[in-house]
Protein backbone atom coordinates (compact mmCIF):
# COMPACT_ATOMS: atom_id res chain seq x y z
CA UNK A 1 0.00 0.00 0.00
CA UNK A 2 1.57 3.19 -1.12
CA UNK A 3 -1.31 5.46 -0.02
CA UNK A 4 -4.43 5.33 2.46
CA UNK A 5 -7.30 7.33 2.53
CA UNK A 6 -9.66 7.76 5.31
CA UNK A 7 -13.37 9.73 5.13
CA UNK A 8 -14.10 9.78 8.75
CA UNK A 9 -17.67 11.59 8.53
CA UNK A 10 -18.16 14.84 9.99
CA UNK A 11 -15.24 15.44 11.56
CA UNK A 12 -14.87 19.11 12.10
CA UNK A 13 -10.95 21.07 12.59
CA UNK A 14 -12.33 22.08 15.89
CA UNK A 15 -12.63 17.94 16.95
CA UNK A 16 -9.25 17.24 16.32
CA UNK A 17 -8.39 18.51 20.10
CA UNK A 18 -10.14 15.23 21.04
CA UNK A 19 -8.43 12.77 18.07
CA UNK A 20 -4.64 12.52 19.21
CA UNK A 21 -4.83 9.79 16.22
CA UNK A 22 -5.91 11.66 13.27
CA UNK A 23 -3.42 14.69 15.39
CA UNK A 24 -0.66 12.95 15.00
CA UNK A 25 -1.34 12.57 11.07
CA UNK A 26 -1.62 16.30 11.20
CA UNK A 27 2.21 16.40 13.16
CA UNK A 28 3.49 14.46 10.62
CA UNK A 29 2.24 16.50 7.79
CA UNK A 30 -0.14 19.22 8.18
CA UNK A 31 -4.18 19.96 9.13
CA UNK A 32 -6.27 22.56 7.36
CA UNK A 33 -10.17 23.05 7.07
CA UNK A 34 -11.31 22.28 3.74
CA UNK A 35 -13.03 24.07 0.98
CA UNK A 36 -16.40 21.93 0.06
CA UNK A 37 -18.77 22.27 -2.04
CA UNK A 38 -22.64 22.54 -2.14
CA UNK A 39 -24.31 20.78 -0.99
CA UNK A 40 -22.32 19.69 1.56
CA UNK A 41 -23.61 15.96 1.48
CA UNK A 42 -22.30 12.54 1.14
CA UNK A 43 -22.63 11.85 -2.48
CA UNK A 44 -21.96 14.87 -4.01
CA UNK A 45 -18.97 15.67 -1.60
CA UNK A 46 -17.18 11.92 -2.50
CA UNK A 47 -18.16 12.70 -6.71
CA UNK A 48 -16.17 15.79 -6.31
CA UNK A 49 -13.52 14.08 -4.74
CA UNK A 50 -13.06 11.31 -7.46
CA UNK A 51 -13.39 13.71 -10.41
CA UNK A 52 -11.99 17.07 -9.26
CA UNK A 53 -15.57 18.56 -10.79
CA UNK A 54 -17.99 20.69 -9.60
CA UNK A 55 -21.94 18.62 -9.24
CA UNK A 56 -22.51 20.68 -13.02
CA UNK A 57 -19.83 18.64 -14.68
CA UNK A 58 -20.60 15.48 -12.19
CA UNK A 59 -24.06 15.34 -11.49
CA UNK A 60 -24.36 14.18 -8.35
CA UNK A 61 -26.37 17.66 -7.34
CA UNK A 62 -27.33 15.47 -3.97
CA UNK A 63 -27.64 12.19 -2.00
CA UNK A 64 -30.76 11.53 -4.52
CA UNK A 65 -32.63 13.52 -6.78
CA UNK A 66 -36.10 13.26 -9.11
CA UNK A 67 -35.07 11.24 -12.34
CA UNK A 68 -37.28 13.06 -14.37
CA UNK A 69 -37.62 9.94 -17.23
CA UNK A 70 -39.05 7.57 -14.31
CA UNK A 71 -40.95 9.89 -12.57
CA UNK A 72 -39.24 9.01 -9.23
CA UNK A 73 -37.20 10.29 -6.88
CA UNK A 74 -34.31 7.42 -6.26
CA UNK A 75 -31.65 8.33 -3.19
CA UNK A 76 -28.92 6.51 -2.19
CA UNK A 77 -27.87 5.33 -5.61
CA UNK A 78 -24.45 2.89 -5.75
CA UNK A 79 -24.08 2.46 -8.94
CA UNK A 80 -20.26 4.22 -10.10
CA UNK A 81 -21.42 5.13 -13.54
CA UNK A 82 -23.93 7.70 -12.26
CA UNK A 83 -21.08 9.88 -11.82
CA UNK A 84 -20.13 11.65 -14.84
CA UNK A 85 -16.65 11.95 -15.10
CA UNK A 86 -13.11 10.36 -14.85
CA UNK A 87 -12.19 8.75 -11.33
CA UNK A 88 -8.87 9.35 -10.14
CA UNK A 89 -8.33 5.23 -9.65
CA UNK A 90 -9.50 5.29 -13.16
CA UNK A 91 -6.70 7.60 -13.86
CA UNK A 92 -4.33 6.02 -11.73
CA UNK A 93 -4.94 2.80 -13.58
CA UNK A 94 -4.59 4.23 -17.14
CA UNK A 95 -1.66 5.65 -16.03
CA UNK A 96 0.44 2.58 -14.35
CA UNK A 97 -1.71 -0.96 -15.35
CA UNK A 98 -0.21 -2.21 -12.25
CA UNK A 99 -2.20 0.20 -9.73
CA UNK A 100 -5.00 -1.36 -8.00
CA UNK A 101 -7.51 0.39 -5.66
CA UNK A 102 -9.65 -1.42 -2.23
CA UNK A 103 -12.83 0.83 -1.80
CA UNK A 104 -13.81 -0.09 1.28
CA UNK A 105 -17.76 1.45 2.15
CA UNK A 106 -16.77 4.81 -0.03
CA UNK A 107 -19.87 5.78 -2.25
CA UNK A 108 -20.42 5.06 -5.26
CA UNK A 109 -18.84 1.86 -5.06
CA UNK A 110 -20.77 -0.71 -7.68
CA UNK A 111 -19.31 -1.32 -10.52
CA UNK A 112 -16.40 0.95 -10.09
CA UNK A 113 -13.15 0.06 -12.06
CA UNK A 114 -11.31 -1.14 -8.87
CA UNK A 115 -9.99 -4.07 -8.11
CA UNK A 116 -11.29 -4.73 -4.61
CA UNK A 117 -14.48 -2.84 -2.99
CA UNK A 118 -16.71 -3.32 -0.56
CA UNK A 119 -20.30 -2.33 -0.02
CA UNK A 120 -23.75 -2.30 2.02
CA UNK A 121 -26.12 -3.96 0.11
CA UNK A 122 -28.96 -5.40 2.66
CA UNK A 123 -31.22 -8.48 1.42
CA UNK A 124 -34.73 -7.89 0.89
CA UNK A 125 -36.74 -11.54 0.79
CA UNK A 126 -40.04 -12.08 -0.75
CA UNK A 127 -41.78 -12.43 2.37
CA UNK A 128 -40.64 -9.20 3.23
CA UNK A 129 -37.94 -9.72 5.66
CA UNK A 130 -34.61 -7.67 5.54
CA UNK A 131 -31.28 -8.72 6.39
CA UNK A 132 -27.57 -7.27 6.81
CA UNK A 133 -25.34 -7.96 3.55
CA UNK A 134 -22.78 -6.77 1.39
CA UNK A 135 -22.05 -6.50 -1.98
CA UNK A 136 -17.69 -6.80 -3.17
CA UNK A 137 -15.96 -6.54 -5.64
CA UNK A 138 -14.71 -9.75 -6.73
CA UNK A 139 -17.86 -11.73 -5.04
CA UNK A 140 -15.85 -14.14 -3.16
CA UNK A 141 -14.47 -11.46 -1.11
CA UNK A 142 -17.98 -10.51 0.72
CA UNK A 143 -18.09 -14.06 1.55
CA UNK A 144 -14.59 -14.52 2.83
CA UNK A 145 -14.71 -11.04 5.21
CA UNK A 146 -17.87 -12.19 6.75
CA UNK A 147 -16.96 -15.88 7.46
CA UNK A 148 -13.76 -14.09 9.34
CA UNK A 149 -15.55 -11.50 10.88
CA UNK A 150 -18.87 -12.24 10.95
CA UNK A 151 -22.12 -10.46 9.48
CA UNK A 152 -21.98 -6.92 8.58
CA UNK A 153 -23.55 -5.18 11.22
CA UNK A 154 -26.36 -3.14 9.26
CA UNK A 155 -28.15 -2.27 11.51
CA UNK A 156 -25.50 -0.17 13.63
CA UNK A 157 -24.96 1.57 10.19
CA UNK A 158 -28.17 3.56 10.30
CA UNK A 159 -31.33 3.83 12.27
CA UNK A 160 -31.71 3.29 15.94
CA UNK A 161 -29.25 1.49 16.96
CA UNK A 162 -26.48 2.83 14.66
CA UNK A 163 -23.31 3.02 16.44
CA UNK A 164 -19.50 1.99 16.57
CA UNK A 165 -19.88 -1.67 15.60
CA UNK A 166 -20.47 -0.57 12.08
CA UNK A 167 -16.92 1.48 11.82
CA UNK A 168 -15.46 -0.88 13.62
CA UNK A 169 -16.80 -4.11 11.07
CA UNK A 170 -15.26 -1.25 8.43
CA UNK A 171 -11.85 -0.88 9.99
CA UNK A 172 -11.45 -4.31 10.37
CA UNK A 173 -12.98 -5.60 6.74
CA UNK A 174 -9.96 -2.69 5.48
CA UNK A 175 -7.47 -4.03 7.50
CA UNK A 176 -8.36 -7.72 5.95
CA UNK A 177 -8.02 -6.29 2.32
CA UNK A 178 -4.86 -4.51 2.97
CA UNK A 179 -2.97 -7.55 4.27
CA UNK A 180 -4.55 -10.00 2.05
CA UNK A 181 -4.25 -7.66 -1.11
CA UNK A 182 -1.64 -5.22 -0.77
CA UNK A 183 -3.49 -2.17 -2.82
CA UNK A 184 -2.11 0.80 -4.16
CA UNK A 185 -4.68 2.50 -2.49
CA UNK A 186 -6.58 1.94 -0.05
CA UNK A 187 -10.08 4.26 0.72
CA UNK A 188 -11.99 3.59 4.20
CA UNK A 189 -15.19 5.41 4.60
CA UNK A 190 -15.77 5.84 8.81
CA UNK A 191 -19.25 6.85 9.34
CA UNK A 192 -19.40 7.02 13.00
CA UNK A 193 -19.68 10.94 13.63
CA UNK A 194 -22.99 11.36 11.94
CA UNK A 195 -24.90 9.85 14.08
CA UNK A 196 -24.45 11.44 17.39
CA UNK A 197 -23.59 14.76 16.06
CA UNK A 198 -27.08 14.82 14.26
CA UNK A 199 -28.70 13.15 17.18
CA UNK A 200 -27.61 15.91 20.12
CA UNK A 201 -25.70 18.42 17.78
CA UNK A 202 -21.92 18.17 17.43
CA UNK A 203 -20.88 20.39 20.33
CA UNK A 204 -22.92 18.12 22.98
CA UNK A 205 -20.64 16.60 25.30
CA UNK A 206 -22.09 13.28 23.92
CA UNK A 207 -21.28 13.64 20.93
CA UNK A 208 -17.46 15.00 21.52
CA UNK A 209 -17.36 12.04 23.24
CA UNK A 210 -17.87 9.89 20.30
CA UNK A 211 -14.74 11.83 18.59
CA UNK A 212 -12.36 9.76 20.60
CA UNK A 213 -14.12 6.80 19.54
CA UNK A 214 -13.92 6.71 16.37
CA UNK A 215 -9.98 8.45 16.49
CA UNK A 216 -9.35 5.28 17.93
CA UNK A 217 -10.44 3.47 14.96
CA UNK A 218 -8.25 5.22 12.91
CA UNK A 219 -5.82 4.27 15.33
CA UNK A 220 -5.35 0.76 14.09
CA UNK A 221 -5.40 1.71 10.38
CA UNK A 222 -2.66 4.17 10.80
CA UNK A 223 -0.45 1.49 12.65
CA UNK A 224 -0.75 -0.69 9.25
CA UNK A 225 -0.12 2.41 7.27
CA UNK A 226 3.26 2.96 9.27
CA UNK A 227 4.47 -0.86 9.65
CA UNK A 228 4.01 -0.21 5.66
CA UNK A 229 5.58 3.12 5.16
CA UNK A 230 2.51 4.26 3.44
CA UNK A 231 1.46 8.01 3.41
CA UNK A 232 -2.10 8.86 4.63
CA UNK A 233 -4.88 11.34 3.81
CA UNK A 234 -7.83 12.11 6.22
CA UNK A 235 -10.48 14.12 5.12
CA UNK A 236 -14.54 14.69 6.00
CA UNK A 237 -17.22 15.04 3.65
CA UNK A 238 -19.11 17.90 5.47
CA UNK A 239 -19.21 19.66 9.01
CA UNK A 240 -22.34 19.07 11.25
CA UNK A 241 -23.57 22.31 12.94
CA UNK A 242 -26.42 22.70 15.49
CA UNK A 243 -30.25 23.16 14.69
CA UNK A 244 -33.70 23.31 16.27
CA UNK A 245 -35.90 23.35 13.41
CA UNK A 246 -36.80 21.65 10.46
CA UNK A 247 -38.40 23.58 7.59
CA UNK A 248 -41.75 21.86 6.16
CA UNK A 249 -40.76 22.83 2.02
CA UNK A 250 -43.52 19.92 0.81
CA UNK A 251 -45.96 21.05 3.31
CA UNK A 252 -45.96 24.56 2.01
CA UNK A 253 -46.27 23.66 -1.72
CA UNK A 254 -49.19 20.88 -0.25
CA UNK A 255 -50.70 23.91 1.16
CA UNK A 256 -50.84 25.76 -2.07
CA UNK A 257 -51.62 22.65 -4.23
CA UNK A 258 -48.47 22.88 -5.93
CA UNK A 259 -47.53 19.11 -4.59
CA UNK A 260 -50.24 16.47 -5.16
CA UNK A 261 -50.52 12.90 -3.22
CA UNK A 262 -52.28 9.37 -4.46
CA UNK A 263 -54.42 7.81 -1.74
CA UNK A 264 -53.82 4.38 -0.92
CA UNK A 265 -54.73 1.32 1.60
CA UNK A 266 -51.26 2.46 3.37
CA UNK A 267 -51.34 6.03 3.26
CA UNK A 268 -51.03 9.35 1.14
CA UNK A 269 -48.02 8.49 -1.28
CA UNK A 270 -46.00 11.02 -2.71
CA UNK A 271 -47.12 11.38 -6.77
CA UNK A 272 -44.35 12.95 -8.09
CA UNK A 273 -44.73 12.49 -11.44
CA UNK A 274 -48.86 14.47 -10.51
CA UNK A 275 -47.19 17.16 -9.36
CA UNK A 276 -46.83 20.54 -10.43
CA UNK A 277 -43.85 21.42 -7.53
CA UNK A 278 -42.29 18.71 -5.45
CA UNK A 279 -38.98 19.43 -2.95
CA UNK A 280 -36.36 16.43 -2.47
CA UNK A 281 -35.25 17.28 0.80
CA UNK A 282 -32.01 16.70 1.70
CA UNK A 283 -30.05 17.86 4.93
CA UNK A 284 -30.13 21.56 3.94
CA UNK A 285 -30.45 21.53 0.55
CA UNK A 286 -34.08 20.73 -1.56
CA UNK A 287 -34.32 20.48 -5.07
CA UNK A 288 -37.11 21.88 -6.06
CA UNK A 289 -38.90 20.10 -9.25
CA UNK A 290 -41.62 22.20 -11.34
CA UNK A 291 -43.42 20.65 -13.76
CA UNK A 292 -44.05 24.12 -15.89
CA UNK A 293 -42.70 26.95 -16.71
CA UNK A 294 -45.32 29.21 -16.00
CA UNK A 295 -45.29 28.09 -12.04
CA UNK A 296 -42.30 29.05 -10.96
CA UNK A 297 -42.67 32.21 -10.24
CA UNK A 298 -45.45 31.38 -8.16
CA UNK A 299 -43.50 28.81 -6.57
CA UNK A 300 -40.45 30.81 -5.69
CA UNK A 301 -42.56 33.23 -3.87
CA UNK A 302 -44.48 30.27 -1.88
CA UNK A 303 -40.93 29.14 -0.97
CA UNK A 304 -39.75 32.54 -0.56
CA UNK A 305 -41.67 33.15 1.93
CA UNK A 306 -40.94 30.03 4.37
CA UNK A 307 -39.84 31.21 7.46
CA UNK A 308 -36.19 29.16 7.69
CA UNK A 309 -35.23 29.36 4.10
CA UNK A 310 -32.17 30.95 2.93
CA UNK A 311 -32.18 31.49 -0.61
CA UNK A 312 -33.54 30.01 -3.76
CA UNK A 313 -32.10 29.61 -6.72
CA UNK A 314 -32.87 29.78 -10.32
CA UNK A 315 -30.93 27.45 -12.94
CA UNK A 316 -29.09 30.76 -13.26
CA UNK A 317 -28.27 31.74 -10.06
CA UNK A 318 -27.54 28.15 -9.39
CA UNK A 319 -24.26 28.70 -11.35
CA UNK A 320 -22.50 30.88 -8.38
CA UNK A 321 -22.54 26.84 -6.65
CA UNK A 322 -21.62 24.94 -9.61
CA UNK A 323 -24.74 23.37 -9.59
CA UNK A 324 -26.77 24.15 -12.54
CA UNK A 325 -26.92 20.39 -13.74
CA UNK A 326 -30.48 19.02 -15.70
CA UNK A 327 -30.89 16.78 -13.06
CA UNK A 328 -30.83 19.96 -10.27
CA UNK A 329 -34.25 20.60 -9.54
CA UNK A 330 -35.71 23.88 -11.11
CA UNK A 331 -35.31 26.05 -7.82
CA UNK A 332 -32.47 25.01 -5.21
CA UNK A 333 -33.50 25.99 -1.66
CA UNK A 334 -30.77 26.61 0.60
CA UNK A 335 -32.06 26.43 4.66
CA UNK A 336 -31.22 29.35 7.07
CA UNK A 337 -29.00 28.94 10.04
CA UNK A 338 -29.92 26.57 12.47
CA UNK A 339 -32.16 25.03 10.37
CA UNK A 340 -32.84 22.18 7.91
CA UNK A 341 -35.41 20.62 5.16
CA UNK A 342 -37.35 17.71 6.17
CA UNK A 343 -39.08 15.84 3.51
CA UNK A 344 -42.59 15.41 5.32
CA UNK A 345 -45.43 16.01 2.44
CA UNK A 346 -48.76 15.03 4.15
CA UNK A 347 -50.96 17.70 5.85
CA UNK A 348 -52.76 14.90 8.04
CA UNK A 349 -50.79 12.80 10.66
CA UNK A 350 -53.44 10.11 10.34
CA UNK A 351 -53.10 9.61 6.64
CA UNK A 352 -49.13 9.59 6.88
CA UNK A 353 -47.72 6.49 4.71
CA UNK A 354 -46.89 3.40 6.65
CA UNK A 355 -43.32 3.16 5.77
CA UNK A 356 -43.30 6.88 6.97
CA UNK A 357 -42.41 5.29 11.00
CA UNK A 358 -39.66 2.86 9.54
CA UNK A 359 -36.40 2.96 8.64
CA UNK A 360 -36.30 3.33 5.09
CA UNK A 361 -33.90 5.34 3.16
CA UNK A 362 -35.25 4.25 -0.37
CA UNK A 363 -39.18 4.75 -0.08
CA UNK A 364 -39.08 8.10 1.58
CA UNK A 365 -38.85 10.78 -1.19
CA UNK A 366 -36.05 12.79 1.06
CA UNK A 367 -33.73 11.90 3.75
CA UNK A 368 -34.93 11.53 7.22
CA UNK A 369 -32.51 11.92 10.42
CA UNK A 370 -35.58 10.84 12.66
CA UNK A 371 -34.54 7.53 11.33
CA UNK A 372 -31.71 7.71 13.79
CA UNK A 373 -33.96 7.75 16.96
CA UNK A 374 -36.66 5.70 18.65
CA UNK A 375 -40.27 7.46 18.73
CA UNK A 376 -39.59 9.19 21.94
CA UNK A 377 -43.79 8.66 22.09
CA UNK A 378 -43.50 4.99 22.79
CA UNK A 379 -44.14 4.12 26.02
CA UNK A 380 -42.69 0.96 26.31
CA UNK A 381 -40.25 1.12 23.15
CA UNK A 382 -38.05 -1.85 23.75
CA UNK A 383 -40.85 -3.94 24.14
CA UNK A 384 -42.10 -3.14 21.25
CA UNK A 385 -39.12 -4.16 18.98
CA UNK A 386 -38.89 -6.74 20.92
CA UNK A 387 -42.46 -8.25 20.20
CA UNK A 388 -41.33 -7.21 16.51
CA UNK A 389 -38.37 -9.22 16.63
CA UNK A 390 -40.73 -12.11 17.98
CA UNK A 391 -42.72 -12.38 14.72
CA UNK A 392 -39.74 -11.84 12.70
CA UNK A 393 -38.20 -15.20 14.26
CA UNK A 394 -41.90 -16.95 14.00
CA UNK A 395 -41.81 -16.49 10.17
CA UNK A 396 -45.09 -13.63 10.60
CA UNK A 397 -45.09 -10.55 8.51
CA UNK A 398 -43.91 -7.86 10.79
CA UNK A 399 -43.15 -3.43 10.93
CA UNK A 400 -41.20 -2.43 12.56
CA UNK A 401 -42.80 1.28 12.82
CA UNK A 402 -40.55 2.55 15.77
CA UNK A 403 -39.39 5.73 14.24
CA UNK A 404 -41.24 8.69 15.05
CA UNK A 405 -42.65 11.32 12.39
CA UNK A 406 -41.24 14.92 14.44
CA UNK A 407 -38.42 15.52 13.16
CA UNK A 408 -38.14 18.52 15.72
CA UNK A 409 -35.93 16.53 18.12
CA UNK A 410 -32.70 16.28 15.43
CA UNK A 411 -30.13 18.51 16.80
CA UNK A 412 -27.58 18.37 13.61
CA UNK A 413 -27.28 18.66 10.12
CA UNK A 414 -25.10 20.03 7.20
CA UNK A 415 -25.18 20.86 3.72
CA UNK A 416 -24.72 25.00 4.04
CA UNK A 417 -21.52 26.47 3.85
CA UNK A 418 -20.68 27.91 6.55
CA UNK A 419 -18.52 30.74 7.55
CA UNK A 420 -16.39 29.17 10.09
CA UNK A 421 -13.51 26.74 8.84
CA UNK A 422 -13.26 25.20 12.37
CA UNK A 423 -17.12 24.01 11.57
CA UNK A 424 -16.21 22.76 8.45
CA UNK A 425 -14.99 19.95 6.75
CA UNK A 426 -11.31 18.80 7.39
CA UNK A 427 -8.13 17.55 5.46
CA UNK A 428 -5.25 16.19 6.80
CA UNK A 429 -2.16 14.83 5.14
CA UNK A 430 0.68 12.87 6.73
CA UNK A 431 3.14 14.24 3.85
CA UNK A 432 4.41 18.32 4.00
CA UNK A 433 4.75 18.12 0.47
CA UNK A 434 1.91 19.60 -0.54
CA UNK A 435 0.91 21.97 3.00
CA UNK A 436 -1.39 24.51 2.71
CA UNK A 437 -3.76 26.73 4.50
CA UNK A 438 -6.67 25.71 2.88
CA UNK A 439 -7.50 22.69 0.49
CA UNK A 440 -10.52 22.46 -1.45
CA UNK A 441 -12.44 19.86 -2.29
CA UNK A 442 -12.10 20.22 -6.09
CA UNK A 443 -8.12 19.71 -5.69
CA UNK A 444 -8.30 16.17 -3.69
CA UNK A 445 -8.66 14.27 -6.81
CA UNK A 446 -5.11 15.44 -8.23
CA UNK A 447 -3.54 15.00 -4.64
CA UNK A 448 -4.12 11.70 -4.29
CA UNK A 449 -3.05 11.33 -8.18
CA UNK A 450 -0.10 13.47 -7.32
CA UNK A 451 0.53 11.48 -3.98
CA UNK A 452 0.59 8.33 -6.07
CA UNK A 453 2.56 9.37 -8.97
Amino acid sequence: MKLLVLDVVGLRPKDLAHAPNCRRVAEQGFAAPQRTVFPAVTCTVQATWLTGALPREHGAVANGWYFRDLAQVWLWRQANQLVQGDKFYELAKRADPAFTCAKMFWWWNMYADVAYSVTPRPEYHADGLKKPGIYSEPPALALDLQRDLGPFPLFDFWGPKADLPSTTWIVDATLEVIRRHDPTLALCYLPHLDYDHQRFGPDDPRSIAQVARVDAEVGKLLDEAERRNARVMILSEYGIEAVDRPVFINRALHEQGFLRVQETSHGQLLDAGACRAFAVADHQCAHVYVQRPEDLAAVRATLEKLDGVDRVLDRAQQREFGIDHERAGELVCISAPGTWFAYHYWLDEARRPDFAATVDIHRKPGYDPTELFVDPKLAFPMLKVVKTLLKKKLGFRYLMDVIGTDPTIVRGSHGRLYDDPEAGPVFLDSSRDEAADEVAAVDVQQRILRALA
